[in-house]
């Protein structure tokens, strides 16, 4: 391979075949950088030892793929490349072939400066040559092998599961797949593997899992793709813990064969918390908690500042950013986002003034020292009664909420924005990164869906509910708490699993609470219904998206960096220019007619 030779293979014959990387003509001596996937090795073609070899090297171009037989020489100690491992020693040529021609690339794959993706991702294959595309590649394969690895050594058997299954639209869209044998029917490619592995754990199989493509027709992000790759586990009897572990077990295995190592076990904390103390599900635990400081104002105090006192005042502190200017202060005011009224207080000078004592106190709560920002976010408009409006979550009430969620989004958008300013929030791909895992648990059962005005399901209708929490499933279902975790990573959910519910009555009730009438529920769920009556162990498990880790992993900003052939943001590929429509022969052959598109 181009990056294997090494000075101690000085004297040796050896054969080389890349791509052309560089040429450099100075006359009687033609170098050539012969590049694969494992590096660079500097070829060299001297007139005066083999003139026709000579002449051939002049024809090359970049990207070019040849082949060249030689010895291994020595490089002169003055011309030794320290910047690539071979760069002590230079292939002689005694034969060179050309093994195919190239046109001009748009780009090369050796060039600093990247063109626009729309470039990358139409000539994907030219992308794909880059350094940093295939340590991505490389680096995907090892998280991959030891994730497989270890489940392996722990019992699990890797079963694969339909590509083409029914329709059971829970929140994103189906991609449908016509029958041309069933006319006027439809496959669906799944979403998850969710009610097969199910079933697996009825059939016996007690220990599943598979790093398996799943499919949503979803609006795009820069941490989603319509096709992606999650790792999926099932287990039988398992408390939460042990599903835990086994996670635990598989990513310190995946983060060691990326050369990190990382702590176990992982912190845990429940959804209610999470959302008190980071305003968000998925923390961000390299960032400092948020403080609730209202108790450190007197009622006139919040009067004066037109602030709600029955909600939250909550002080957010990021470390070492140091004071901001006028023009920064108006910068941020901006990125607090909040539809439920949350108010900004940015200039904390300001607010120390007015308020010293109060101020004082917010220093010593939030832990804050010199060189810390803080800015106060609190609820205005008119006191809230903190009513079970339609059941809201059992600690964190609604109104609370709102205020809690948009200091969250606050304090990761001051984090993001002056990341410069701060150390623990640089790129994942700095090696002396500091990983910080969480479990979150206790996540709410359901969700009131405004635009329905009916209980949706908060993770999917197959998670079990508390067993304290089961009599409240009918007359409160907002207070009901799932078996559902999450586990997170610097402000990144990696996965989402549960324990799933095992007993038919209770699959049923759960169905009832979501509006579903019982002729729904057997409609789309009979065979799942009907397996549940054949002795189902209790089990559960969690799904963990492989592209969202190596993405991390590799320091990306994006997963199309770390997918080999993604989509843009309009779910189109550049590369074969897809989707595309197709013939009238084959929409007719399929019994299908296209209209026009619904608004």
């Amino acid at each position: 391979m181009c990056g294997a030779l090494r000075a101690s293979d000085a004297g040796k014959k050896a054969v080389l075949m890349g791509w052309v990387n560089r040429c450099r003509d100075l006359g009687n001596l033609i170098f050539i950088d012969m590049r694969d996937r494992t590096g660079v090795t500097q070829v060299v073609c001297n007139k005066e030892l083999n003139p026709a070899i000579h002449k051939k090297a002049g024809l090359l171009r970049n990207e070019y793929v040849v082949a060249a037989v030689g010895k291994v020489k020595l490089r002169d100690p003055n011309t030794i490349n320290k910047n690539i491992p071979t760069g002590e020693v230079e292939l002689v040529a005694e034969e060179l072939r050309i093994l195919n021609e190239s046109k001009q690339p748009p780009f090369l794959p050796g060039e600093t400066v990247l063109p626009n993706e729309e470039m990358r991702l139409k000539y994907r294959y030219i992308d794909l040559r880059r350094d940093a595309m295939q340590f991505n590649l490389e680096l995907r394969h090892k998280v991959a092998i030891a994730i497989r690895s270890y489940l392996s050594l722990q019992g699990f058997f890797e079963i694969e599961t339909p590509f083409m299954t029914r329709s059971t639209p829970e929140g994103a869209r189906d991609y449908l797949v016509p029958s041309r044998v069933q006319p006027g029917s439809f496959y669906a490619l799944p979403q998850s593997p969710q009610l097969f592995k199910q079933i697996l754990m009825i059939s016996g199989c007690d220990k599943y899992f598979q790093i398996v493509r799943c499919f949503r027709d979803e609006d795009l992000r820069a941490d989603r793709q319509p096709e992606f790759t999650q790792i999926d586990l099932e287990m039988s009897y398992p408390q939460p813990e042990r599903v835990w572990e086994v996670v635990e077990g598989f990513l310190t295995a995946a983060f060691k064969a990326a050369g990190h190592e990382i702590k176990t076990t992982f912190p845990r904390m429940s959804y209610d918390e999470a959302i008190r103390l980071y305003g968000s599900d998925k923390p961000d635990m390299r960032l400092p908690a948020m403080t609730d400081v209202r108790e450190v104002f007197m009622a006139e105090n919040l009067q004066t500042l037109a602030v709600n006192p029955n909600l939250p005042v909550i002080a957010i502190r990021i470390p070492k950013i140091g004071e901001l200017s006028r023009k920064e202060r108006d910068e941020i005011k901006p990125l607090l986002t909040a539809k439920g009224g949350a108010k900004l207080f940015e200039d904390f000078k300001r607010l120390e003034k007015s308020f010293p004592e109060a101020a004082a106190k917010i220093r010593q709560q939030s832990r804050a020292e010199a060189e810390d920002l803080i800015v106060v976010v609190a609820g205005d408009g008119k006191p809230a009664e903190h009513k079970s409006e339609g059941g809201v979550k059992p600690e964190v009430k609604q109104h609370d909420h709102a205020v809690y969620t948009a200091a969250g989004l606050l304090r990761v958008a001051l984090a993001q924005k002056y990341a410069g300013r701060h150390r623990q929030f640089e790129k994942t791909g700095d090696p002396t990164k500091d990983f910080r895992f969480l479990w979150v648990t206790d996540f709410p059962m359901f969700e009131w869906d405004e635009e329905g005005k009916r209980w949706a399901a908060a993770h999917h209708p197959f998670t079990s509910p508390h067993e304290r929490d089961m009599e409240k499933l009918e007359s409160d279902p907002g207070a009901v708490r799932a078996l559902a975790y999450d586990v997170v990573l610097n402000g990144t959910e990696l996965g989402s699993g549960s324990i799933r519910i095992h007993r038919q009555d209770i699959q049923r009730k759960i169905f009832r609470s979501l509006g579903m009438t019982e002729e729904e529920a057997r409609s789309r769920f009979g065979f799942f219904l009907e397996a549940l009556e054949y002795g189902t162990p209790p089990h559960g498990g969690i799904a963990l998206g492989l592209d969202r880790i190596v993405m991390i992993l590799a320091g990306a900003e994006s997963l199309r960096e770390v997918i080999p052939f993604p989509k843009t943001a309009r779910a189109v590929d550049l590369m074969v220019d897809a989707p595309t429509p197709v013939s009238e022969a084959q929409l007719k052959e399929l019994g299908i007619r296209i209209g026009r598109a619904r608004e």
